[in-house]
């Protein structure tokens, strides 16, 4: 993958400056039009960034909320100073990591993170708040290393399914900007290129947000693979052309059972590769497999804003008083997966089967 300027901010689009305990994050909302950077040095800016989509993606939601750790505990030790009792630094601390995890419902991979601090923060046997921040630190920096890691395992299995020529289908974004690096859908794409296949991508545009316009389209044609946006309700004329081989889509949440929870309008490009008899699959870390979550029915689905539909810019587009369905997120059943590609190599059906094998091997 060719290494230009933008590839590289790309890379560093979460970046925690330890000399000003701020998280900076390139704030999506923007893109590709302007490439701006949020700055997050309190709780409520982790939050806020989280809801109103600066950051976005399961994997980078879930850094970001680790990194929301480390500023919380920062912002209790300001507020009550070094020789507060742990238990009542440890009550407001609590506090505010409840905030951030209940900031976007869908993505299991925030609760996750949060959930992997605590634990750390379980263990840790002192009682100066300052020792935890550390300890937390070094817990967030090496969860972010580790998701690129995992990014890059997770392509390189995942390239094995694309095949010379291939056309790619893609829906919202689940490449670099949505992961601490690397990608996991795009990631795929990223890996088969590396190897020297020549492929194409076809990225849906996902309304409303346009992630696959704004995003996914940005960060392939600056890594030079070949992609062309296509409006979400052409996928069907698309396939029928011939014109798409393969679909890799990312997740935000994966049931015990293999549903996955992904961007709205991943199920119907699933119903319509199985109607084409086009291999659909999903790439996406452990990390996204909610194992204490049965099948896709229970999985909460986030509705957002109506002012994202009505609303192109600042431009209306949509009648006054005209109600809108803004769901984030819809379930893609486990029966139209042909593979869900995981660090640990391709789960194959029946999921519950390979999904507790895979878990296994820790």
């Amino acid at each position: 993958m060719k290494q230009t300027e933008q590839t590289t901010r790309m890379q560093q689009h979460i970046f925690f400056d330890r000399k000003t305990w701020k998280l900076h994050l390139l704030d999506q909302r923007f893109l590709p039009v302007r490439e701006e950077i949020f700055s997050c040095g309190t709780t409520a800016e982790i939050i806020h960034a989280l809801k109103s989509m600066v950051v976005r993606g399961a994997p980078a939601i879930g850094v970001t909320g680790a990194w929301g750790c480390v500023i919380a505990a920062r912002e209790v030790l300001a507020r009550l100073g070094n020789d507060t009792p742990r238990e009542e630094w440890g009550r407001e601390l609590d506090r505010l990591l409840e905030k951030i995890v209940i900031a976007r419902p869908t993505a299991v991979n925030l609760a996750w993170a949060v959930k992997q601090m605590i634990e750390k923060g379980e263990a840790y046997q002192g009682n100066e708040l300052s020792g935890l921040v550390e300890l937390w630190y070094t817990c967030a920096n090496a969860m972010q290393k580790d998701d690129v890691e995992t990014n890059r395992r997770m392509g390189a299995f995942g390239a094995r399914v694309i095949d010379q020529g291939d056309t790619v289908m893609t829906h919202c974004n689940a490449g670099v900007l949505a992961t601490a690096g690397f990608g996991t859908a795009l990631g795929v794409l990223y890996a088969a290129w590396e190897q020297g296949k020549k492929i194409r991508a076809i990225a849906n545009e996902t309304r409303p947000f346009l992630q696959g316009a704004r995003l996914t389209a940005y960060e392939l044609q600056k890594n030079g693979i070949p992609v062309t946006i296509a409006c979400d309700n052409s996928c069907a004329l698309l396939m029928q052309k011939g014109l798409v081989q393969k679909v890799v889509v990312g997740a935000d949440r994966i049931a015990a059972n293999g549903d996955v929870a992904n961007k709205i309008g991943t199920y119907g490009v699933a119903l319509l590769a199985r109607a084409h008899n086009i291999p659909f699959y999903v790439a996406a870390p452990l990390s996204t497999i909610d194992l204490q979550m049965p099948d896709g029915i229970s999985i909460p689905i986030e509705e957002r804003p109506a002012e994202e539909v009505e609303y192109v810019g600042n431009t209306r587009i949509t009648p006054d008083d005209v109600p809108v369905f803004n769901f984030a997120f819809d379930v893609t059943p486990a029966d139209l997966v042909s593979g869900i590609i995981t660090e640990r190599g391709i789960l194959l059906p029946p999921y519950k089967e390979s999904i507790v094998a895979a878990f296994a091997q820790e």
